[in-house]
């Protein structure tokens, strides 16, 4: 009979230090370099949005916190890293719709997206924009759309994200057309094609919206509900009889499930300050983002809004069919 005592007694005190450990190392977090991962390649608005938070950040936690772009199925690949790594506080995920939400209903995951992460809070939304090669016929969104009836599978859509790939879905549904879809590992590739003729048409991030300033490309509409403050000019979906179109992307910070409550905090804390530095602020609204205000970032608000876009989204995605390029 001493012998279970005697171990049960081990187990216990195995416990407590691993309790006191871990409270300890919350005290004094961090002690090393923090990896955030970001999804997408160097260039694209979620690699500057990670850069920027990254290096305001580093000042706010006194250690560095350096950016790593893992590529790969729609960022369901760095995402799962994150997932599986310890749950110290040292690597973090820059996340966002594609990754948390629109990945969950397309792929066979490594991680489930509800349960595997510590949501710490979101950082910034926007919306895409339709764009086209300058040579597109069509000089709007009615006369594209004829085009696109009257000459059905001769397009071709750049999709260079999940979120891209459901928007392109719902326009062929929503506009009864039909057209190619065309896989990028990411937007830097799909726009260069765009400008180079070789795509006719693609969603993009707002931060493309100086090609089309330029006359290298041209913009159809956006997802937004109201106009973009960038760009007065161009229509949004809801406003030429495409409601279901309405979309915003968003990006938000995320630690391995099991992530101490005080390390999250920390955390939390150092990208609500990011968000604050007028600097910081004034960059990320120059690329085409919206940052949520001060009372969502939380990490409550980014764990809710998960829930509710994969209680819309995941229903429309399997309604339209779509499975990954």
């Amino acid at each position: 009979m001493k012998r279970p005592r005697h171990a049960f007694l081990q187990l216990a005190a195995a416990a407590a230090l691993s309790a006191v450990s871990l409270i300890a190392q919350a005290e004094t977090y961090p002690t090393r370099p923090i990896t955030m991962i970001v999804t997408y390649a160097v260039g694209a608005n979620t690699d500057a949005v990670g850069r920027l938070l990254a290096q305001r950040m580093t000042t706010s936690l006194g250690r560095p916190l350096i950016v790593e772009n893992v590529g790969g199925a729609n960022g369901s690949i760095g995402a799962a890293r994150v997932a599986r790594a310890k749950a110290d506080g040292y690597t973090i995920l820059l996340g966002g719709q594609d990754t948390h939400v629109i990945n969950g209903a397309l792929y066979s995951l490594q991680y489930d997206v509800l349960k595997d992460f510590a949501p710490i809070l979101p950082l910034v939304r926007g919306s895409y924009v339709l764009m086209a090669r300058n040579a597109m016929p069509g000089k709007d969104v009615p006369e594209l759309i004829a085009w696109l009836k009257a000459n059905p599978n001769k397009a071709s859509a750049g999709i260079n994200s999940s979120s891209a790939h459901l928007l392109m879905a719902l326009f062929q549904k929503e506009t009864a057309t039909r057209f190619a879809f065309v896989p990028y590992r990411g937007g830097s590739l799909s726009i260069q094609d765009l400008v180079a003729g070789q795509n006719d048409l693609g969603f993009y991030a707002p931060f493309q919206l100086p090609l089309v300033r330029a006359g290298s490309i041209k913009a159809y509409a956006v997802t937004s509900d109201t106009r973009l403050v960038l760009a007065p000019d161009i229509p949004t979906f809801a406003e030429i009889g495409l409601p279901a179109l309405s979309y915003f992307f968003w990006n938000g910070l995320f630690a391995p499930k099991g992530t101490p409550a005080d390390i999250v905090g920390k955390l939390n804390a150092a990208a609500v300050e990011a968000l604050a530095d007028p600097a910081v602020r004034s960059r990320l609204v120059d690329l085409g983002n919206e940052i949520f205000p001060r009372e969502q970032q939380t990490p409550e608000a980014l764990g809710a809004l998960v829930k509710s876009d994969a209680d819309k989204w995941w229903p429309v995605i399997k309604e339209l069919g779509i499975r990954p390029e």
